[in-house]
């Protein structure tokens, strides 16, 4: 096929519309668990030993730049041997504790119930409903991987790679990834183990060697489309992994996180480890762990427990968002808890283990006599003797691994520079081994096929390399046929919880207040039902970054209960508008909308909106902001847009005083002001309720008492959001009769106009109403308390210190109202 016939598109839109060139899955095989699952072209055999048989052919797109004619069969794949399986969890080592206790709440009857728990089971069981069904959203791709390692006993220069990087481009093609491992980049000795002073001199050494094989002339021919990107390098000490894939792969391609675990001296030191690289390629995941384990022939369990250790704590942290869309992909060997950032190696849909694993041939054979069958390529007793295979084939490690056939002489210990066992008299005679291997853990066994494993003759090191080219199966998934199963499942899911779980019904969800006038309450009732066949808990919930349930305005009974089936309730939701509540209203700071959210205990959420329209008021607003307008205050539009459009905010001001208190005060002079106990007798609350409407919209006075007009004054000034006398004009002296004058003058000097104007006009109207004292009994002193009660704030004392001062100097600012009130002139 031509090198630009590409089947995918990279980083095009796999999604849309359909491919006659995808082929649903093959029936499942019998030699499989029960499932779904489809199976690749070749079928793996799980039985460790028994020869592989190729499965019948079918078509599935071929994500590789060159391969065969399509008309014929995908190359057989070579037999592997498969070690026994074994439980493999990522809480293996708890014992399969979903989670600890410490969540446990024992109810009053002695259930014992753990959300956390509750919450990962259910994760499970969602992953094992979308995982039985991938198939429904999944299209199959085949490609092509190399992996390569090499002990390079801390040689190396200008050697030609091509024989070990390249050596079946010719009988399969380029490969869609390549993957190469070194061991020993740097001599493993005391200083570089301990501070890796020339690793990374080394690593990037090796990585520019193969990028340049890989990418040489000769291999791409001047297109840039069969040229290979780096993806990732890890290095430790002597180790060193790199990935490498296809120029038009790289956009399909994500998630790529690298990882390293040392288990060397002190069990930490990296002069024995494992490095790491995990991605996602199109939709499936792979893992390639590149290790160099405990020496000695006769330490077989050193290399089991390196094994154990890599594999154990090798953990690459995705992010949470990674995890679940791998959940969702049906790529996880396991339920995944909520929460979690991280995947570790059995996580992936295939994972390669390779390296200098160190696994002799058994003690029982002489050196002498496996030097010699190697080196007349008698191998069968030695594989048979192979300390690997023995341990794999009891299950004591590599659990569930792969490898194929050994078919190549023993790679382990040449003289370097030439391609004889190392016999010489001074050097230690060793029994030549297959110390350096490469082997696979397939999630779908029959997903990955081995086309080759062999050696390269290069000599330069002690150690020959490996390499091995792999057929996979690639999953694309179609995300909207997955997201249509995810909701399948969901909505399967959601019919049974549902009648477990708690359901109430609102009566309403909208509660629309209308208009809503200062001062006023306004409540409205939302009846809760509980409609399902369990108690229902029920509470009100701050919303997000939020501490307060509701706003200030907003007033909820009760904000908590609890129903039995068929049991209801009523809940009152009120409005009040205060004078804070004003202000903020009138500035444009706050408007009358607002959500609560009634949360059930192990149920839904119920979102409840509130809303009203603010009547604007004079009550609540500023002289400086009255005075701009003669239009009734009701009329001026409270958004501020539309509030510039009618009316010229730069203006001075259109007034003196607020037009609202002079109709006030001119209605007080008309209905007398030598009513008895004026100011002092309380008002209808009726009629006060009309007289702030007639403020508020223009509307004349109907025939309301003197007091209740006297108590709307004192309301209308009490409720300024800026008071007349501000605290900062209070006089911090002792005032007497000498300085009394004096103060007073600075007094009104310091006074902004409109309030200097306000002042004035109450001091003359208080001064007309003690000239009927007689009849009113109102005394100067008593008018001066109403005074500093209407016109002036309250203090805020700075500590303990302004505390005590503030009735002292509120004391004197009522001396000061009350030499205004007697003396004949300002």
């Amino acid at each position: 096929m031509d090198s630009n016939n590409w089947m995918l598109a990279p980083g095009g839109d796999n999604n849309a519309g359909t491919n006659n060139s995808w082929a649903a899955p093959p029936p499942t095989n019998n030699n499989y668990a029960p499932n779904n699952y489809g199976n690749p072209p070749q079928i793996i055999n799980q039985n460790y030993g028994a020869p592989r048989q190729q499965a019948p052919s079918r078509s599935v797109s071929n994500i590789s730049s060159t391969s065969h004619s399509s008309a014929a069969p995908p190359p057989a794949p070579i037999t592997s041997q498969r070690a026994p399986a074994t439980p493999r969890s990522s809480n293996a080592d708890t014992g399969g504790i979903v989670v600890s206790r410490a969540g446990d709440e024992e109810t009053e009857d002695g259930r014992i119930r753990n959300r956390e728990a509750a919450a990962k089971i259910r994760d499970a069981w969602i992953y094992k409903q979308i995982r039985a069904r991938q198939d429904e959203f999944t299209q199959y791709k085949q490609g092509r991987i190399f992996v390569g390692t090499w002990n390079v006993n801390a040689k190396g220069k200008d050697e030609n790679l091509s024989s070990w990087l390249c050596a079946d481009w010719h009988q399969h093609g380029p490969p869609d990834i390549v993957v190469v491992g070194f061991q020993e980049m740097v001599d493993l000795n005391a200083v570089n183990v301990a501070v890796e002073n020339k690793s990374q001199q080394r690593s990037q050494f090796w990585v520019d060697r193969i990028r340049s094989t890989l990418n040489s002339r000769e291999n791409t021919m001047g297109d840039p489309m069969r040229a290979y990107t780096q993806l990732a390098v890890k290095y430790l000490v002597g180790l060193l992994v790199c990935v490498f894939v296809k120029a038009p792969h790289k956009p399909r391609v994500k998630y790529v996180e690298t990882a390293s675990v040392g288990v060397g001296v002190m069990g930490v030191m990296g002069n024995k480890g494992g490095v790491s690289i995990r991605l996602q390629f199109y939709d499936s995941t792979l893992c390639f762990v590149c290790t160099h384990l405990a020496a000695h022939r006769e330490n077989v369990a050193g290399r089991n427990a390196d094994f154990a250790n890599v594999y154990s704590k090798t953990s690459f942290e995705i992010g949470e968002e990674a995890v679940r869309e791998v959940i969702k992909l049906g790529s996880i060997s396991h339920w995944v808890a909520s929460g979690t950032d991280s995947v570790q190696i059995s996580d992936h849909d295939i994972s390669f283990w390779f390296g200098d694993l160190n696994y002799r041939v058994d003690e029982s054979i002489p050196t002498e006599r496996v030097l010699e069958l190697s080196k007349i390529n008698q191998l069968a007793e030695l594989i048979e003797h192979d300390q690997l295979n023995v341990e794999r084939a009891q299950g004591r490690v590599f659990q569930d691994f792969e490898e194929g056939q050994l078919t190549f002489k023993p790679t382990y210990k040449y003289q370097p520079g030439t391609d004889l066992y190392e016999e010489r008299p001074d050097k230690k005679l060793r029994a030549p081994a297959w110390c350096d291997r490469i082997l696979w853990l397939a999630q779908e066994p029959g997903h990955v096929a081995q086309l080759n494993y062999g050696r390269s003759e290069i000599n330069i090191s002690d150690h020959k390399p490996v390499m091995s080219t792999f057929l996979v199966t690639i999953k694309d998934v179609v995300s909207s046929k997955r997201e249509q199963v995810y909701k399948e499942v969901m909505r399967l899911l959601g019919t049974f919880e549902n009648n477990s779980l708690p359901m109430v019904s609102l009566d309403r969800i909208k509660l629309d207040f209308g208009e809503v006038r200062y001062d006023q309450r306004v409540t409205l009732p939302i009846i809760i039902t509980n409609t399902g066949k369990v108690v229902a808990q029920f509470r009100l919930v701050p919303k997000l970054d939020e501490l307060a349930l509701y706003k200030p305005w907003v007033t909820v009974s009760p904000t908590y209960g609890m129903l039995i089936p068929g049991e209801q309730t009523e809940i009152e939701v009120t409005i009040t508008i205060n004078n804070a509540t004003a202000h903020a209203l009138n500035t444009s700071r706050e408007v009358l909308e607002d959500t609560l959210i009634l949360r059930l205990e192990n149920g839904r959420d119920y979102y409840i909106s509130v809303s009203g329209k603010y009547a604007r008021s004079c009550f609540g607003m500023s002289v400086d902001d009255l005075v701009l307008y003669t239009d009734p205050i009701r009329a001026v539009p409270l958004d501020p847009i539309l509030r510039a459009e009618k009316y010229d905010l730069s203006a001075k001001a259109a007034m003196c005083v607020p037009k609202e208190l002079w109709r006030i005060i001119d209605a007080i002079y008309e209905r007398g002001l030598d009513e008895r106990d004026l100011f002092s007798t309380l008002g209808n609350p009726d009629e006060v309720y009309q007289i702030r409407e007639c403020l508020d919209t223009g509307a004349p006075f109907g025939d309301f008492s003197v007091h209740s007009m006297t108590e709307v004054l004192q309301s209308f000034l009490s409720n300024l959001s800026s008071p007349v006398v501000p605290s900062s004009l209070f006089p911090t002296l002792d005032i007497d009769a000498q300085n009394i004058q004096s103060f007073a003058r600075k007094f009104l000097e310091d006074m902004p106009p409109i309030q200097y104007n306000v002042f004035i006009y109450m001091v003359s109207f208080f001064r007309e109403v003690l000239l009927n004292r007689q009849k009113n009994r109102l005394t100067p002193a008593k008018i001066a308390r109403i005074c500093c009660t209407c016109l002036v704030s309250s203090a805020q004392g700075n500590g303990e210190e302004g505390a005590e001062s503030l009735p002292k100097r509120r004391g004197n600012m009522q001396q000061i109202m009350l030499h205004f009130l007697e003396t004949n002139s300002i």
